[in-house]
């Protein structure tokens, strides 16, 4: 089987598009307030996901993903996000990718769980904020910037065949681990 596969079947486990905040999101049926805790919670994994290109070796990646923070924070203000939203869930989600970001192997299994998501969920979020939510296009750019862009995780596909087979084991591992906290984060904003 094809490494890129094996780790999209673990993905599709955590598929974020099904977690029903993602759902009442594009629907426009969640509530503002819920996208704010959202935009607070996974304020520490967005800033992280740097630290994981650096570990990739990638220091041009983590130099766009600093910059897209800042795109996040514009996201934050529009939904008028609290400083700080201490879910153990998005707590977690950040001990974790922090974690794994420490290493080539698992930043690239960690990335991945993410960027292999992240085209089609900034789409649908995207699609959700023109149609439901009044953030203007400072709330909406973040999501713009990511929606169909499959660049990042064409990149780690390619970072993975490269792996010799007990690192690729360490970034499988990583990528089902993230996947799980991703999905466990929106829980933690979603039934708060």
């Amino acid at each position: 089987m094809d490494r890129a596969q094996g780790l999209r079947d673990i993905i599709t486990l955590f598929d974020l598009n099904r977690h029903p905040f993602y759902v009442e999101w594009r629907n426009g049926s969640l509530p503002v307030e819920r996208l704010a805790s959202y935009a607070a919670g996974f304020d520490g994994f967005v800033a992280a996901v740097a630290d994981g290109w650096e570990a990739a070796g990638r220091p041009d990646y983590a130099a766009d993903e600093r910059s897209h923070h800042e795109l996040w924070r514009g996201f934050r203000a529009a939904v008028n996000a609290p400083g700080e939203v201490d879910s153990p869930q998005t707590r977690t989600l950040t001990l974790v990718a922090g974690s794994l970001f420490q290493s080539a192997p698992e930043a690239i299994g960690a990335l991945f769980a993410f960027e292999a998501q992240q085209p089609a969920t900034s789409r649908s979020k995207l699609d959700g904020l023109k149609e439901h939510y009044d953030v203007g296009q400072a709330g909406q750019e973040y999501f713009r910037v990511h929606a169909d862009d499959w660049t990042e995780a064409r990149h780690l596909e390619d970072l993975m065949r490269e792996l010799p087979e007990p690192e690729f084991q360490r970034a499988r591992s990583a990528c089902a681990l993230l996947a799980a906290a991703l999905w466990s984060g929106l829980d933690g904003v979603y039934y708060s």
